[in-house]
């Protein structure tokens, strides 16, 4: 239906006839000569339609934005004076003689473009949306990062297998979708949370090097990063210790943001352990590109009157710990209070400060509410750790480790990005060294960093038993600007290893056989040594695009509370499709229960 794509248009096709198809971006009226900017796939060419030519003029008066066109006609340079310089077909246009209405279209609900349009209206018409340059963009750099990633694993013998997308419910740290067999009544279906159980089989089976661009779906609750269902590019290897997985999937990464978005990664990734992590940074995801860092005052505070610091420095559970902001006694007391209430969003009962104002005088040249309670020495010794210089400002956080982390460290982000503190664009680091489990007091039992399949490190296994908190994992995160794009470990290949393992997490020989039975069978015949990693690729093109949701780089995603507006999913299903599947609906308190008959 055409000969060329708009983006084809340049002065080497002067004179020539061709023929375009595509949609009407603008059309404008200049005193009887119609002017349309035509948008196809590949970009946008201006048309030009002479009253002189009736029968498309006719055609060209009736266009309106988003009618569907085909325009044939002749390329000429624009005259002089009237060049775009802002398109890349600006130097010329399509002289008209003859349009074809393919399509017509309805009165647009928003603009094309119109950034300022609600994301419902634009999540209704996704597929108006998708027309836009910010999602054409997106789209298609989300093309070439999976077709970048297919081609740099199978160069180096990696094969693409699918694996199951109705599998059985196994403990993976969120809520499954569950789908009812029909031919089972009263069983049940799982969507998959992750490829892991059955990229261990095929490294069982001995295929050794497995890729996948897999979707995943998780029942869990919501936010920018987050979708009911996902993609990752999954990745496993037999014969591998972590070396050789962070390695190889440090250079596809450094490759891949070269030739997408020419963005240059150090050749050399830092490495933390998580340990580090959590000490300099309050997080096992640190924003390298942050300048501050927290420092430690427990040993300084353990004796203070001040029973705020006092108090969780005595705690084995508590920290005390500082931040010191350079420059920060500009700050005003608004602005103080406003960094006050966000560390309460994170568990704080508020946040102490001091305000360096001559640091040349000693306590003198401080101000703060909180130094009548701090004697000299502390003071001294404060001053000391932190390194404080006039001008600085000083803030604290005291209570639980968690609490003292997750405010702290979300606070060192907010003031990084709020004071304009960044330090380079990209900053990557492998993040290793996790603990292999941690104790959850609610539920008052041992539960997996990672997941149950993690190795714990060969020095440690004496330690499952008598003090599994010390136990060290091979897991390793790649952590990017805060954001962790992909995180994996090193497994459990050994069948009476992993059987210690699982019970140390409390799940029983029958739990255990009824969930994944199969994989431990597995285990048995012969499993190799084996690891992986898996990458969240929505969260990575999000970052290579510039966009803060993964939902601008989902061609239909769903909203924040898992619904689709475009189809209106999740919907009610007839009351046969109910009853072929053996369930019945019951309206108990303002909810419905879905019961097996």
């Amino acid at each position: 239906m055409r000969t060329h794509l708009s983006a084809d248009l340049n002065e080497s096709l002067v004179d020539q006839q061709i023929t375009l198809c595509g949609w009407v971006r603008r059309r404008r009226d200049h005193g009887g000569v119609i002017f349309i900017d035509l948008r196809d796939r590949a970009g946008v060419a201006q048309i030009v339609i002479d009253p002189d030519f009736d029968a498309p003029f006719q055609v060209a008066n009736a266009a309106r934005n988003e009618f569907v066109l085909q325009i044939t006609g002749t390329v000429r340079k624009r005259p002089e004076g009237t060049e775009n310089k802002d398109l890349a077909t600006g130097t010329v246009e399509l002289l008209a003689s003859e349009i074809v209405q393919l399509n017509g279209a309805r009165p647009l609900p928003f603009q094309i473009d119109d950034e300022d349009a609600g994301e419902a209206v634009r999540l209704t018409y996704r597929y108006l949306d998708l027309r836009g340059n910010r999602l054409q963009h997106t789209m298609r750099l989300r093309h070439k990062v999976t077709s970048f990633m297919r081609r740099f694993l199978e160069t180096r013998d990696f094969i693409d297998i699918e694996t199951p997308v109705l599998t059985r419910s196994t403990p993976e740290g969120a809520r499954d979708y569950l789908v009812p067999s029909r031919t089972q009544p009263g069983s049940f279906f799982a969507l998959p949370q992750s490829p892991q159980l059955f990229k261990q089989l095929l490294m069982v089976s001995g295929f050794e090097r497995y890729y996948q661009i897999a979707r995943c779906f998780r029942d869990e609750d919501l936010r920018a990063d987050r979708q009911p269902e996902f993609t990752q590019l999954d990745v496993e290897m037999s014969f591998v210790n972590e070396e050789d997985v962070t390695g190889l999937m440090e250079q596809m990464v450094r490759e891949l943001f070269a030739e997408v978005i020419d963005v240059k990664l150090p050749e050399e990734f830092p490495r933390m352990s998580y340990a580090e992590a959590m000490r300099r940074y309050g997080s096992d995801r640190p924003d390298l590109r942050v300048p501050l860092e927290l420092v430690d005052l427990k040993d300084i505070m353990e004796n203070v009157e001040f029973k705020v610091f006092s108090a969780p420095a005595k705690d084995p559970k508590g920290r005390v710990a500082v931040i010191r902001l350079p420059g920060g006694n500009k700050l005003s007391r608004q602005q103080i209070d406003g960094y006050t209430d966000f560390v309460k969003l994170y568990g704080a009962k508020g946040l102490a400060y001091v305000k360096v104002n001559d640091a040349s005088i000693g306590r003198d040249g401080l101000q703060s509410p909180i130094l009548k309670f701090l004697p000299d020495d502390v003071v001294t010794a404060l001053m000391e750790r932190t390194g404080a210089q006039t001008g600085d400002l000083l803030f604290f956080g005291a209570d639980s480790s968690k609490v003292v982390n997750d405010a702290l460290g979300a606070l060192r982000v907010k003031l990084g990005q709020d004071l304009d503190l960044l330090e380079g664009e990209w900053r990557p680091v492998w993040v290793e060294a996790f603990p292999l489990v941690e104790y959850d007091e609610s539920g008052a039992r041992w539960q997996a960093i990672h997941h149950p399949f993690t190795a714990p490190v060969e020095e440690d296994l004496g330690k499952l038993e008598s003090s599994p908190g010390e136990v060290i994992s091979r897991a390793y995160d790649m952590v990017l600007n805060g954001t962790e794009l992909g995180g994996g470990s090193i497994r459990i290949h050994k069948p009476e290893i992993q059987a210690r393992v699982l019970k140390l997490l409390a799940i029983g020989d029958e739990e255990a056989e009824e969930k994944f039975g199969f994989l431990l069978k597995a285990l048995d015949f012969g499993a190799p040594p084996h690891g992986g990693i898996a990458f969240g690729l929505d969260r990575m093109v999000a970052m290579m695009s510039g966009c803060d949701s993964i939902r601008d780089v989902i061609a239909f995603p769903k909203t924040q509370k898992a619904s689709c507006l475009l189809t209106n999913a999740p919907g009610e299903v007839d009351t046969k499709q109910l009853h072929d599947l053996g369930i019945r609906l019951r309206q108990s308190a303002n909810t419905v229960v879905e019961t097996s008959e």
